[in-house]
């Protein structure tokens, strides 16, 4: 049940200090992505300017780094943030105001679809490997976003993955301590389980795979 889950979920979130958030893009987006999992952030950034809409959601905001650096096809897009930790959502919002954003906090695996206007893309950035549970009970999100998309909407994103992959030595090492401390919940997380969740939800999808990361996209 995704009920249960919702304590490993807030374990997931809760490392989103602000003092962490301060640092998050120098360490998190810089040193991490670049030296341990070999997936330097312009990738992820290539994605967005490749995917991104006048009409888009994130989910996980992190800082709004991506939001803030992408090119959007329109200067004054309807963008929406959604995330369970106050303090991600408020240091995007701060970031992003000059887009005006729309703010959701809520539990991506619990949320209430009525209500909300829907959009042409929707962001999963390094999302998915802090979500409990394996990839196939992951999937429940990409059908929620799926509901959430107009005709011919994207949702894209990018996760760290735990097999299937070459993780070097660094990487598997802060792989095995995140999961132990329940920041991460992707040890059996591959590409093959991840390229199946959006072959069922999406008739067209892509996964590349740089260094331990899979940057993936789904069209509706």
């Amino acid at each position: 049940m995704v009920t249960e889950n919702m304590n490993d979920t807030k374990r997931g979130q809760a490392i989103y200090t602000k003092s962490f958030l301060a640092l998050y893009d120098l360490t998190v987006l810089g040193f991490f992505c670049s030296f341990i999992w070999r997936c330097p952030s312009h990738h992820i950034l290539e994605l967005y300017d490749q995917h991104v809409s006048k009409n888009h959601l994130d989910i996980g905001v992190g800082t709004g780094y991506f939001l803030d650096h992408c090119r959007f096809p329109v200067s004054n897009p309807r963008l929406a943030l959604m995330d369970l930790n106050p303090n991600s959502l408020m240091k995007s919002r701060e970031r992003l105001e000059r887009y005006n954003p729309e703010v959701y906090r809520m539990n991506v695996l619990e949320i209430e679809m009525a209500g909300i206007q829907h959009f042409d893309s929707v962001a999963l950035t390094n999302l998915l490997h802090c979500l409990p549970g394996t990839m196939k009970t992951k999937g429940i999100v990409f059908e929620k976003i799926r509901s959430l998309l107009n005709p011919g909407g994207v949702v894209f994103g990018s996760t760290i993955l735990g097999k299937g992959v070459d993780n070097n030595f660094l990487a598997k090492y802060f792989i095995n301590a995140n999961n132990t401390r329940g920041v991460m919940t992707n040890m059996q997380d591959d590409l093959d389980s991840l390229m199946n969740e959006l072959e069922q939800y999406f008739p067209e999808s892509s996964v590349k795979v740089i260094g331990s990361m899979a940057l993936f996209w789904g069209k509706k």
